[in-house]
């Protein structure tokens, strides 16, 4: 327990130091965060009816966040698999940082369910034993459960395998890789039962589809590496961490197949609808078209159809993925693209036209964007403190010393309960994480 206390105690100290560049980033995202709190005390005063949601359109701005960011969180077990499934080293060596991102996107997932309840307070209802969690009846149950499930493994073997690097420890196979194959699976339920929640509500054609739950899946494993790819980049920019290239460009190549899927399984769905131009077109016809003089969402959908084409040949293209200009625009072009087609363009023309053929058009009001700016700058937030600890253990610059004190190297800050100036003569290496 001592060495437990003294791991996360030098971790909170390693997170309050840092440069004026790094001041400024938290600062930043503190300040959307309070501008987040404040609207959402405002939600929770006077009730949803400040959100633009209505009973035509009953999920709006949050929900589709919420669907996109399930999809980050997914993307993880594209670097597990290659990382400790294959024991791919060029991978390996960073795969925590997408298990700690894994994290960040599920709590901003929890985030924006909570944002969309009306009565946040009864949600004491789901926890077992003090309320009714309707498992394995409900759909919600089982978003919940796989949700925290996949939660759990990320947060016990992240953590486990950075406090044993920071001891020095080589992490032990036989504890973490049990939980790594659990998290493959665990990883594709959550997506998949996000996919039931719309696919299973017959009264809704437009989710009614059985391809959507490889269509989630095929997006996700292009947005969730796409930002990965970023941060990574980033990363490997202004700190001291080496991220391989070949293992970016392994990234990069899956990404490629994955838009191919993901374009073809939404042309497979168009050509259904468009060619049998039955009733259940209205919606498709709304989103790609406009429908009876309404087409708030048209430009939209097709922005990100042109985003997403252009990236998926930035991506297949060998020359165009290898230089780091063009990986970096296409990457931006996923994740827009993505966002919109999974969100706005997934959530709202399910409910339009409504049951009683009226067209409701939504969009999300100032208070729902304040909000959803502040659930953003949360996850960011996390990751960015996960970062700050992940990378100086990884490195190696932040580890116990020889006296079992812990000690970072480079910006001279001992952790520890007494203070020392002795510094390891020998830089410790990380393993092969």
């Amino acid at each position: 327990m001592k060495n437990i206390f003294n791991f996360f105690a030098g971790t909170l100290v390693l997170v309050s130091k840092g440069s004026k560049a790094y001041y400024c980033w938290v600062l930043f995202l503190l300040t959307l965060m309070a501008i987040g709190a404040s609207a959402y005390m405002q939600q929770l005063n006077e009730g949803l009816a400040v959100t633009a949601m209505r009973d035509q359109v009953s999920w709006g701005f949050y929900i589709s966040n919420f669907t996109f960011m399930v999809g980050v969180a997914a993307a993880a077990v594209l670097l597990v698999i290659p990382a400790y499934v294959y024991e791919w080293g060029p991978i390996k060596e960073f795969a925590v940082l997408g298990e700690l991102l894994a994290v960040s996107a599920i709590i901003m997932c929890m985030l924006f369910v909570t944002a969309d309840l009306g009565h946040p307070e009864r949600f004491w209802h789901l926890i077992p034993k003090l309320g009714r969690l309707n498992f394995p009846q409900s759909l919600l149950a089982w978003d919940v459960v796989v949700l925290n499930t996949y939660l759990v493994l990320n947060v016990t073997i992240s953590v486990y395998i950075l406090y044993s690097l920071y001891y020095k420890r080589e992490p032990k196979h036989n504890f973490y890789t049990p939980l790594v194959l659990l998290s493959i699976p665990s990883a594709i339920s959550i997506h998949t039962v996000t996919a039931f929640l719309y696919n299973g509500l017959g009264a809704r054609p437009f989710w009614n589809s059985s391809i959507l739950v490889p269509r989630f899946l095929a997006s996700a494993f292009c947005s969730g590496p796409a930002f990965m790819l970023l941060i990574f980049l980033l990363v490997r920019k202004y700190t001291k961490f080496r991220i391989k290239d070949e293992a970016i460009q392994k990234v990069a190549e899956i990404m490629a197949y994955a838009m191919f899927i993901n374009l073809l399984l939404l042309g497979a769905e168009l050509f259904k609808e468009y060619y049998t131009d039955t009733v259940h077109l209205d919606s498709f016809l709304y989103l790609f078209q406009g429908l009876h003089g309404h087409s708030a969402l048209v430009p939209y959908i097709w922005t990100a159809m042109v985003f997403n084409m252009s990236a998926f040949f930035l991506f297949l293209i060998p020359a165009t993925r290898r230089n780091t200009k063009t990986l970096i625009l296409g990457c931006i072009l996923v994740f827009v693209g993505v966002y919109i087609e999974k969100g706005m363009g997934l959530v709202i023309p399910g409910f339009i036209p409504d049951t009683l053929h009226e067209i409701y058009e939504y969009s999300p009001s100032n208070i729902e964007i304040m909000l959803a700016m502040g659930i953003w700058a949360t996850g960011l937030f996390v990751y960015t403190m996960l970062l700050r600890v992940a990378i100086p253990i990884l490195n190696g610059d932040f580890h116990v010393a020889d006296n079992g004190v812990g000690s970072f190297i480079g910006d001279a800050v001992f952790i520890s309960r007494q203070v020392t100036d002795e510094v390891p003569e020998e830089r410790p290496t990380s393993s092969s994480h």
